[in-house]
């Protein structure tokens, strides 16, 4: 591994019931969602139209919930993984309990949920996450399990 600044904690900093709530919030914005769901080729108009959207259960438009997940798992990097892991394994559950719109800001807490050293890499071990993601009300807006490859210390 390289010598470069992390702020990212090691496999052995990662213990089962760990909790972190993390400092970075983002408020998104118009901009950002429509950004978001153009980029990644969704024409929802739940996400596009304000008329639309309205005109619906919501009465305005929805933060592409994509875009809510990738943040989430975004605000947890500097605190948890930057510079320190390996690799994303992939993610169990995902759920939003409620919608995000524009102007509402998120903020992050994460769990430590199960922790293993790797059986076949003596330099890594397996961190299990569950990542909560909540509005400027502490709504829970988002959820979700993620497993990651994480360094052991040096």
């Amino acid at each position: 591994m390289s010598e470069r600044p992390i702020s990212g904690r090691w496999f052995e900093d990662l213990p089962e019931g760990l909790v972190v709530r993390h400092a970075v919030t983002r408020t998104i914005t118009e901009g950002d969602n429509t950004q978001f769901s153009t980029m990644t080729m969704n024409p929802q108009p739940l996400h596009l139209d304000a008329h639309f959207a309205a005109e619906s259960e919501f009465g305005e438009r929805l933060v592409n919930s994509l875009l809510t997940l990738g943040l989430l798992v975004g605000l947890t990097v500097y605190e948890l993984t930057l510079g320190t892991t390996i690799a994303n394994l992939g993610f169990g559950k995902v759920e939003f309990p409620r919608p995000m719109f524009h102007g509402d800001t998120l903020h992050a807490e994460t769990t430590v949920v199960k922790a293993r050293a790797s059986s076949s890499r003596p330099d890594a071990g397996i961190v299990h996450f569950e990542h909560r993601g909540y509005n400027q009300r502490d709504e829970l807006v988002a959820l979700c399990e993620r497993a990651a490859l994480m360094h052991r210390r040096p």
